[in-house]
């Protein structure tokens, strides 16, 4: 699609789900005027790509129709090249789904390939992956004792969801409330344990778990 084509587009995707520019704008994390000033004026001149890719996935739409070039969209690429994936390396360290472990000095011992077209459509930065194991039982069913977590280590305001945190020298995957004013509430999907409450100064987010991969 021609970039003179996407703005229209994008009014006619944003129409059929009765979504505001202002909101998706909010959703990538631009201020609220972002997407009305692209559509109405131009600027900017096309989306960038970290953008597209998540609006293309909010829509369900391939990103094309959003101004990505087609020669390399997901349907044109081949996945034989060695530059089209990347290692993430597995750290030895382990988060803990329970009271908590202490982490030694991490080291790599092996890697898990991802798809680099799918690290960029996430919106993820590539040198900022790294993958470890979740131990314990609090975060059933959602993490489970073994699971692989893919953790995105991009510095990024403190909001919900589910994070590797380090409280007191243990670390820790909780689910992240945010929205308590002073306060950091660290809660467990398994309704076995209770929640941690914890000052902001307390707790030092590692980065937030973006994927999970375990056995059936």
């Amino acid at each position: 699609m021609k970039n003179r084509d996407v703005p229209q587009r994008l009014l006619e995707l944003a129409d059929e789900r009765r979504v505001s520019l202002a909101a998706l704008s909010r959703m990538i994390g631009k201020n609220a005027s972002y997407l009305q000033q692209f559509v109405r004026k131009g600027s900017p001149r096309k989306l960038e790509e970290v953008d597209r890719g998540m609006l293309a996935r909010f829509f369900g739409v391939d990103e094309v129709e959003l101004g990505r070039e087609k020669e390399n969209s997901f349907e044109n690429t081949s996945f034989d090249r060695g530059g089209d994936w990347f290692d993430v390396p597995r750290l030895t360290i382990g988060a803990s789904a329970g009271v908590g472990v202490r982490p030694e000095d991490e080291q790599v011992f092996g890697t898990i390939r991802f798809s680099l077209h799918w690290l960029r459509g996430m919106g993820l930065q590539v040198d900022m992956l790294s993958a470890i194991a979740v131990t314990g039982d609090s975060m059933e069913p959602t993490l489970r004792d073994g699971d692989e977590i893919l953790v995105d280590r991009t510095p990024r305001p403190l909001r919900d969801g589910i994070h590797v945190v380090r409280l007191e020298d243990n670390l820790l995957v909780k689910r992240i409330d945010a929205g308590r004013p002073g306060l950091v509430v660290l809660l467990s999907d398994n309704p076995a344990y209770r929640s941690i409450e914890c000052r902001p100064d307390e707790v030092q987010v590692i980065g937030r778990v973006v994927w999970k991969g375990g056995r059936i």
